[in-house]
């Protein structure tokens, strides 16, 4: 049977056929920059200043890593993804993924990932919609560490389902006569809100019944955590694990707040937001391949030393190959991830990316990334045995 000729052309020109992506290369696998790992070999320089009893004496006393976020402010990298003449470094959001997953893999896990990563996304659509004044006023704060910022959308009551937000902002006048709008609702799950100063707020100024499209009628706010202002209420949520980054419940209650706090056009704050849900799930998406490759890490190095009838466990297939397994899955992970967060800095001078183009693709590195995540860590845990019921961090010897 003769072999079948594909054309050099096609090979290097796969396009997505079946889906609504942009037709381009389905993944660029292009290798990283120099630019890029000299961010990975410097943000994990001030990592190793962080040991794990940093991070485990943390955890324990549920205090935040205030140290860890000021040694990365000093060094500059809050504003990695933000504007040079606002004093950021002008990179993308593939060298903030680098940031996140090199921040993740040192030992910090998600506690150290958390800690910063909402001062990376979340300013990403003020940077890009908000006015000059609000942009001035706000992000050289946060790039020197001054201030913190949290992301206020998720609700009791909705989820995902960000449509559905309940929470309301009323235009009004107050006492002063000053146009403010008056804040109502709950926001929950809200990190960092007990250290933040800012909260890009997310909620409805136009009834959704009133709105000309399910995704109207939705603004998107930069505002003050006035703990002394009337009509704020924070409570921080007990959880079981990952205690020295503060999640809470936000309840507001007629809570005012300037007008001149809009980002972007009134009622338009979806699609406003989505540019800074989705690099988010870059972030997310980074983190959670350096938290499966540090367990991996571990896992591999646990199993080649402990010793089981005069051999490493690890030389068991039963051990060795899901770990193989999650490694790969990691790995393919990992493609899908960078090439989401390419694709979001080209949307920035590319304007023939359709929205949707970058929506799947971020979606996509998101959930790949975290099952492979969750997967390793699984499988590390299975490995460890009986030392995953040891409180204190045990030196493998």
């Amino acid at each position: 049977m003769a072999a079948i000729a594909i054309p050099r052309t096609f090979l290097l020109n796969t396009r997505r056929l079946f889906s609504s992506t942009t037709k381009r290369r389905l993944v660029d696998i292009s290798p990283f920059t120099e630019t890029q790992l000299d961010v990975r070999t410097a943000v994990s320089q001030i990592c190793a200043q962080f040991p794990n009893t940093y991070w485990q004496e943390r955890d324990q006393t549920e205090t935040d890593p205030t140290e860890f976020h000021a040694a990365l402010a000093k060094a500059g990298w809050l504003g990695l993804a933000l504007p040079e003449n606002l004093g950021g470094s002008g990179l993308g959001i593939s060298e903030a993924t680098i940031m996140m997953q090199t921040i993740a893999e040192s030992g910090a896990g998600m506690t150290g990932a958390q800690s910063i990563h909402a001062n990376v996304y979340a300013t990403q659509p003020l940077a890009r919609f908000g006015r000059k004044e609000q942009v001035e006023s706000v992000l050289p704060k946060v790039i020197s560490g001054q201030w913190r910022v949290c992301f206020g959308v998720t609700e009791p009551n909705t989820g995902l389902d960000t449509l559905r937000l309940k929470t309301f902002a009323r235009k009004t006048r107050n006492a002063k006569g000053d146009e403010v709008y008056s804040v109502t609702g709950q926001k929950i799950w809200i990190t960092c809100a007990q250290v933040a100063r800012k909260m890009m707020l997310l909620a409805r100024t136009t009834p959704a019944e009133e709105a000309k499209k399910p995704s109207e009628g939705l603004s998107l706010f930069c505002i003050d955590l006035d703990r002394s202002q009337s009509g704020l209420e924070m409570r921080r949520i007990k959880k079981m694990g990952g205690r020295a980054v503060d999640a809470n419940e936000v309840f507001f209650d007629n809570y005012e707040i300037p007008a001149n706090s809009l980002v972007g056009d009134e009622d338009k704050g979806f699609k406003i937001i989505l540019h800074g849900m989705n690099a988010e799930r870059c972030l997310l998406a980074g983190e959670a391949l350096g938290l499966g490759y540090a367990a991996l890490k571990r896992a591999a190095q646990y199993a080649k030393e402990r010793v089981v009838f005069q051999r490493p466990i690890g030389m068991n297939q039963a051990i060795a190959h899901p770990l193989a397994d999650a490694f790969m899955r990691l790995e393919s992970a990992k493609l899908a991830t960078y090439h989401a967060a390419r694709l979001f800095d080209q949307s920035n001078i590319d304007a023939s990316l359709a929205p949707e183009t970058i929506g799947v693709a971020c979606n996509s590195a998101k959930y790949l990334a975290a099952e492979a995540a969750f997967t390793a860590c699984e499988r590390a845990v299975l490995t460890h045995g009986e030392r995953n019921l040891i409180s204190a961090i045990v030196e493998l010897k």
